[in-house]
């Protein structure tokens, strides 16, 4: 069964443009890491300090895999580290979706 990693980003919203660059990086990391990169969406209008990612893996165990090569990966380190550093991302959460798939009749 798939599942999907939401998260929900509160950012802070005078460094919108840094948080851009952040997701950009993830752009093609994640994708390196094993990550079935959904994308990452910034506000654009309304609340000015939510922004999302989506990504999906066959498994929950293929997430924490994917979670080990991600710290490992230097260009994940240093997106990280540039997170830290900038202090744009206020708070995160992540929620595991599951797709809603129709049933075969019997």
């Amino acid at each position: 069964m798939t599942i999907t990693c939401c998260i929900r980003y509160r950012i802070d919203p005078f460094q919108r443009d840094a948080f851009a660059e952040y997701a950009r990086n993830w752009l093609t990391i994640i994708p390196a890491c094993g990550g079935d990169l959904h994308g990452y969406w910034l506000p654009h209008e309304g609340t000015n300090d939510i922004a999302l990612a989506m990504i999906s893996f066959p498994s929950l165990a293929e997430y924490e895999s994917y979670r080990t090569r991600l710290r490992a990966d230097e260009g994940g380190a240093d997106n990280f580290r540039m997170a830290q550093e900038k202090r744009f991302i206020l708070s995160e959460e992540r929620t595991f979706l599951e797709p809603v798939v129709l049933q075969e009749a019997s």
